[in-house]
């Protein structure tokens, strides 16, 4: 899909990866909606771009009806969607106080899973009405994984389960879409510089980087960017999930 002028809707699109995507498809030339649950951050990415900024809840079905049909009124319907929304809770099943509480399972995989799937939803529902582009596609969908999908740490039951749940409904969604001409993948990161990284001690971070295989650092949004321009561009890349780890595998702590 040529992305030039195309309507493009990005969620978690005010901060890290997904900013980072916003920025590279309006670079491209789309019309970009940036939607995220902080309205500023939002605004200030739309902002720079040119684009929508929408506050959004994602795991929430009105909110998302709302969002998808602003950015539908404003910018037209949306031939890509990219779910960069998600929180990271690091919790042991059984912690110093107990039981992790249900309620912090609960939430990482409405907002991680149930929040991607919710988008999803809606955007493939506008896709499927609109005209063939060449080649027969309508539309493209990408929602981030992570390698703890596969790889899950000490602590990370809940942020696994939800990655894991993104990669296990990504090639039925694309096999019961594939009628429609709409293509979904996922990828995968490994350890980025993001908001929640940068948050930790320099020593840390550096630590963490030199634990990558090659090239030993942490990715930058960037290049997380530069992957989604890649899929959206290959038309024959469908129902898979792209590791974009630099070779990185996940020791248990």
């Amino acid at each position: 899909m040529e992305i030039g002028g195309q309507v493009a809707l990005v969620t978690g699109g005010g901060s890290g990866l997904g900013a980072a995507t916003a920025e590279r498809l309006a670079a491209e030339g789309a019309r970009v909606a940036v939607i995220d649950r902080n309205p500023e951050a939002a605004a200030a990415v739309a902002g720079r771009i040119g684009g929508l900024a929408v506050a959004c809840d994602v795991a929430d079905a009105g909110e998302a009806e709302a969002s998808v049909r602003r950015a539908r009124e404003a910018l037209g319907p949306a031939r890509i969607l990219v779910n960069c929304a998600g929180i990271g809770v690091a919790k042991r099943v059984l912690g110093r106080d107990g039981p992790m509480p249900l309620a912090d399972f609960d939430k990482v995989i409405r907002v991680n899973l149930v929040g991607s799937f919710n988008m999803l939803r809606l955007a493939a529902a506008d896709m499927s009405g609109l005209p063939e582009l060449p080649g027969g596609e309508r539309g493209f969908i990408l929602s981030t994984a992570s390698v703890a999908a596969y790889e899950g740490q000490v602590g990370q039951a809940a942020y696994s389960a939800s990655k894991a749940g993104i990669v296990g409904m990504t090639l039925p969604v694309a096999r019961e879409l594939a009628q429609f001409g709409i293509r979904v993948l996922a990828i995968a990161p490994g350890l980025f510089h993001t908001p929640m990284m940068a948050s930790l001690p320099q020593d840390i971070q550096d630590s963490l980087g030199a634990s990558v295989p090659f090239p030993r650092r942490l990715g930058q949004p960037a290049e997380y960017a530069e992957t989604v321009v890649s899929l959206i561009r290959n038309p024959y890349l469908n129902g898979e999930v792209i590791r974009l780890d630099g070779a990185l595998r996940l020791p248990p702590r």
